[in-house]
């Protein structure tokens, strides 16, 4: 209590607050007449304080004398100056010091802080390259540069470049080791470096499938402890007995990694038991595989680990695991943002760049994939199983349709629907698929379009072309840009004969898809029919650009060529052909034509040798093959082309006459009397029979020359009387049509000819050659189509939901008859004559 101070009633307890230290009031500095004074005196002409030369706020800074030496001044207070030293001795170290600043700063002289008047600096000290850490460091980045070259080669699709990088940054490595041990610092040896140089070479061994040595490279790895978890790499060595087909072998490997990864690497956990089930599928232990998968679909599922567990319940037949696993393959969730976010909701045109610019970037197309792969799965899940999970698959179908509309994955659903038309269309029921397509004429216009296209497409095999027209233009309607309904439609404008209006049809279809090749195709079918054969030249050289090692686009080139003159380029086109096909009997006919109207008969005998030998059916083949013979006087080896020719055609008696014509020729005319009595046997009334023998009774002495004689002059006598009796017939029959041209004034109605049933070949040439005699055999005629087996005019074709064939170029749209009936009936009405 005796610190405590008490108020008195009279102390004035604000006293003093308004006293302060007059030292402190600088307002009347200028009236003072001993400041002002102060200041004119040396005292106050001190050097003004500057950012160069600081110093202490009231001490005085002391002046260089001529001898160097510094006197303080003394302060207008009489102070000491701070900071002050005497002469030698060391001012004290303080911050200031640090920055460049110093006390002993000459007259004059002004502060370099960043050392420009201190000339040059002294050399950098040089390495010593001879150095054992030197050489060590230089060995090791050459290393580097080598694993790293090795990497950048087998990423530009060089992988024998890459192995020898690798090769040589493993000998490198092992010198550099070596050096180590030698400069005795074997226990700085650089472990990762080491590491990085065995894996490297081991990943290029296994990408030049030397498997081996790529094996043997990671079990030096995995056996030396001192890397870290090297038990990973036992995952690659299980991928490399996958590629041997070592399965027993892989699944050990896998198990191995799976033990030495902990739980905390889920990811990797998972990935390798999906490689165990693949595994397990290869083996066709479907059950052990199922087990694999279905842990996977409950940790982590994923779209190819779902549509693996469909594979699986189908291969064992299981209906209801074939139902659950498709349930959990469309509950996959595929992380996948909604398209929606890219369509602009506002007129704000910075947003409107934003999303424009994101709209088409890596990661939108990332996910655009992700999702197309997904429904490919679900699609192909979806018929694999619609026949096996029901008693019939309209009901499987129906199943897979009602659980898809209840998922994420809607759209499809719709698609499902014209899949189960189109197996209608597999089973040949026409009906059921017609009725099918129908349903779909109210949907939205994608589907609506989808449907009318197949149905064009029914009707038009079927030749009702007016159905085929009406739903082709439906079809057009519901979508202008589906090059499918272009194509349809173009279809049946070209079965009416309105080439012109068929072609602009076909361009549209090619504008609106540029790989439309049904299209293309039809567009030079069109041209040629139009008689433009340079202009369908070009389109199917276009063709032949983008469908390498089409027999049908090749066979039309080289008829083009024909018919242009250049016989030479005709002919390189056909070899082209007989390489992709070599056995096709009408491709080598048509080369043996083409080499016997340039005059090389070698050649020709050839190819209608070939094409005898693959289809001896072809009178047109044994003719020309027969008169070759004929020819050139080798009787005997033509025989058996007309021999062949008369098991062909058994009623035709020039045949068998020409194999008797060979007897005689040859001079065996014993031979060459039989066949001649055979021939008279089966037709009495053949007069060249008749005479040929009573030529060769004659010759020969026979006793039945006389009554052979006696029936030649009866069948020449009857013979004439049916040459007058058609010769009259002939005369009335013109004198009849002269008659009505003259009364009436009739218009001919032309016979309108399918694009089915054309010949690729020229039709002005179609007469040449057709009516031959048993006694003057020319070459064969020209007419003979030389497409491949099964060619066609004009491709209808439906549309496959799931996409193209990976044969063919994206379109929409595959041909029906080379995928989806193969081999049946319905394709010979595509077929030219």
């Amino acid at each position: 209590m005796e610190n405590v101070h008490l108020a008195v009633e009279d102390e004035d307890l604000y006293s003093g607050y308004n006293d302060f230290n007059s030292t402190f009031f600088t307002e009347e500095l200028e009236n003072d007449i001993g400041f002002q004074q102060a200041l004119r005196t040396s005292q106050g002409r001190r050097p003004l304080m500057t950012a160069k030369l600081p110093g202490t706020a009231i001490g005085g800074r002391p002046l260089a004398s001529s001898f160097g030496s510094r006197v303080p001044l003394a302060s207008s207070a009489g102070r000491p100056v701070t900071g002050a030293v005497q002469e030698g001795a060391a001012r004290p170290m303080t911050s200031i010091r640090a920055a460049g600043y110093t006390s002993t700063m000459m007259r004059g002289s002004t502060l370099d802080t960043l050392g420009q008047h201190r000339g040059p600096a002294p050399p950098l000290e040089g390495k010593n390259e001879d150095a054992p850490e030197e050489k060590i460091k230089i060995m090791e980045k050459k290393v580097n540069d080598l694993i790293e070259e090795s990497c950048m080669a087998y990423s530009s699709g060089t992988s024998q470049l890459a192995l020898e990088k690798a090769k040589e940054a493993r000998r490198k490595e092992q010198a550099l080791v070596r050096q180590r041990e030698q400069s005795g610092t074997a226990d700085h040896i650089n472990l990762d470096l080491t590491y990085s140089v065995l894996l490297n070479l081991a990943n290029q061994y296994e990408h030049n499938e030397m498997y081996p040595e790529a094996l043997n490279t990671y079990q030096v790895i995995v056996k030396n402890k001192m890397f870290n978890n090297p038990g990973r790499l036992k995952v690659n060595m299980g991928n490399i007995y996958f590629q041997q087909k070592n399965y027993p072998k892989a699944i050990k490997f896998y198990r191995m990694a799976l033990d030495q990864i902990s739980n905390a690497h889920k990811e990797m956990r998972i990935k390798i038991m999906q490689n165990i089930g693949v595994v397990f599928l290869r083996m066709g232990q479907y059950s052990d595989a199922i087990t694999s998968f279905e842990h996977i679909m409950r940790e982590s599922p994923n779209i190819t680990t779902g549509y693996n567990l469909v594979l699986c319940n189908y291969a064992t037949g299981d209906r209801e695991g074939m139902k659950k696993a498709f349930q959990m393959l469309i509950s996959v969730p595929l992380g996948i943002d909604d398209e929606d976010k890219y369509i602009p909701a506002t007129d704000d045109s910075s947003t409107n760049m934003v999303i424009d610019a994101i709209k088409n970037d890596k990661l939108y197309q990332m996910e655009r994939d992700k999702k197309a792969q997904a429904e490919k799965y679900i699609m192909t899940a979806a018929k694999l199983i619609a026949p096996a999970i029901e008693t019939s698959f309209a009901s499987g179908f129906d199943w897979c349709v009602d659980m898809v509309k209840a998922s994420q994955y809607v759209e499809l659903a719709n698609d499902l629907e014209i899949n189960k038309a189109i197996t209608y269309l597999r089973q040949k029921d026409f009906n059921q698929a017609v009725e099918t397509l129908k349903t779909f004429e109210k949907k939205d216009s994608r589907v609506k379009s989808v449907a009318a296209t197949n149905l064009s497409f029914i009707y038009f095999l079927e030749k009702d072309y007016d159905q085929a027209d009406r739903y082709a233009d439906l079809a057009m309607n519901a979508n202008r840009y589906n090059p499918a309904a272009l194509v349809n439609k173009g279809n049946t404008v070209f079965v009416k004969q309105d080439y012109e209006k068929a072609a602009e049809f076909f361009k549209e279809a090619l504008k609106n898809d540029s790989s439309c090749t049904e299209g293309l195709y039809n567009l030079g079918l069109t041209y040629k029919r139009l008689n433009r054969l340079e202009d369908a030249l070009d389109c199917f050289l276009k063709l032949n650009a983008i469908l390498r090692n089409s027999d049908q686009v090749m066979c039309q080139i080289a008829d083009l060529y024909e018919q242009l003159g250049d016989l030479q380029q005709a002919i390189e086109w056909l070899m082209q052909v007989i390489s992709v096909t070599p056995t096709d009997p009408h491709i080598l006919a048509k080369l043996g034509k083409l080499h016997n109207d340039e005059g090389e008969k070698s050649q020709a005998l050839h190819y209608y040798s070939e094409s005898f030998r693959y289809f001896p059916s072809n009178i047109n083949v044994i003719t020309w093959l027969g008169a070759y013979y004929l020819d050139t006087q080798f009787c005997e080896n033509a025989i058996q082309y007309f021999e062949r020719a008369t098991l062909i055609q058994p009623t035709q008696v020039k045949w068998q006459l020409m194999v008797a014509s060979c007897y005689r020729r040859s001079g065996n005319y014993q031979k060459a009397l039989e066949t001649y009595q055979n021939i008279h046997r089966k037709f009495p009334d053949n007069v060249e029979c008749l005479r040929f023998l009573v030529r060769l009774s004659t010759d020969m002495g026979l006793k039945e020359v006389q009554d052979y004689a006696t029936k030649l002059k009866k069948a020449e006598k009857t013979k004439e009387i049916q040459e007058q009796r058609v010769k009259s017939g002939r005369e009335s029959s013109s004198r009849g049509r002269r008659g009505s041209r003259e009364g009436s004034a009739g218009v001919s109605t032309p016979v309108l000819t399918s694009p089915m049933k054309s010949s690729i070949t020229d039709s002005s040439n179609s007469s040449r050659g057709e009516r031959r005699s048993g006694k003057n055999i020319s070459l064969p005629a020209s007419n003979e189509p030389y497409e491949s087996s099964s060619p066609k005019e004009l491709d209808a074709y439906y549309v496959d939901p799931l996409g193209p064939p990976t044969e063919r170029p994206k379109t929409g749209a595959k041909r029906v008859v080379e995928e989806d009936f193969a081999d049946e009936d319905i394709g010979d009405d595509l077929l030219p004559e």
